[in-house]
């Protein structure tokens, strides 16, 4: 990856974290914490992986993603407004009683969702089943997934997982946000999912180990992932809950909680700092 795309994703990604923070702030209430922690990837996938078309969000052809983590809608509705699905504006909307923009996404009112998502677990499942038939389709369409680590403590996870590697979905990439932190404590704490790279490979999948913040890591893993044939992959993404706003880094209370008037401007101005698109 060069240097210029790596400045462009880099900014797309601010622009994320920006999206997050606004719809969090306008709401009183989201998840903020693990919105930023998944800013790189979306960045990556919505502006470099998905062959998707914004004009034709329902495309046949098109590649599918599930945000199985469905609390971090902030984060998917920051990435498809940045996209061109719809204006930046309405993240200002997040959870308003009048607006398609609510706390979980919803397929049938927002474009560019693939799938409704919210209660953990069920995500990825769907994101299985479109691989499925996508495979006895024979169509070429590939699906990815964002789950939470605090989310695999769910035994649906795991049976999906079980099932995919049993259909060989090779077009089925899962990434895990692992920012070892939930709504309780520590994932270890409340219940620990580790080892998870070596879950999953029990479990039939090749696994991918990454620094989720690194765009050389993330292409790699994308483009590595492309060529396991006979298994569907998962990328253990490590990163930083609440990465980007120096006092939600690591912090477990931002899991769901808004930032007020002051801790909202801080945010903006510290991400705004990095971004040379909307300094002035």
């Amino acid at each position: 990856m060069t240097a210029e795309q790596k400045k462009f994703l880099a900014i797309k990604a601010n622009h994320i974290r920006q999206g997050v923070i606004e719809g969090t702030f306008h709401a009183k209430s989201g998840h903020p914490g693990g919105s930023l922690s998944i800013a790189e990837l979306l960045a990556y996938l919505y502006f470099a992986e998905l062959r998707i078309d914004p004009v034709d969000p329902k495309k046949p052809s098109r590649d599918r993603f599930v945000l199985s983590k469905g609390h971090a809608a902030p984060a998917l509705y920051a990435a498809l407004a940045e996209r061109g699905y719809f204006p930046v504006e309405d993240l200002k909307t997040l959870r308003q009683p009048d607006s398609y923009l609510q706390g979980h996404p919803n397929m049938n009112d927002v474009p560019g969702v693939d799938m409704s998502t919210g209660s953990l677990g069920q995500g990825i499942s769907a994101a299985v089943g479109m691989a499925m038939g996508a495979k006895l389709s024979g169509s070429n369409f590939r699906v990815y997934s964002i789950l939470g680590d605090g989310e695999i403590q769910e035994g649906q996870v795991w049976e999906a997982a079980m099932f995919a590697a049993a259909k060989k979905l090779d077009q089925l990439v899962a990434i895990v946000d692992n920012n070892n932190l939930q709504i309780d404590g520590t994932v270890e704490e409340v219940n620990s999912p580790y080892p998870i790279p070596e879950k999953f490979s029990s479990f039939g999948w090749h696994v991918i180990e990454i620094d989720g913040h690194d765009f050389d890591q993330i292409e790699s893993a994308f483009a590595e992932a492309k060529t396991v044939k006979g298994c569907p992959t998962a990328i253990i993404a490590k990163t930083i809950k609440g990465k980007g706003v120096s006092y939600m880094e690591n912090q477990v209370g931002w899991h769901g909680s808004a930032p007020n008037e002051e801790q909202y401007h801080t945010a903006m101005q510290e991400l705004l700092a990095a971004d040379p698109e909307r300094q002035a």
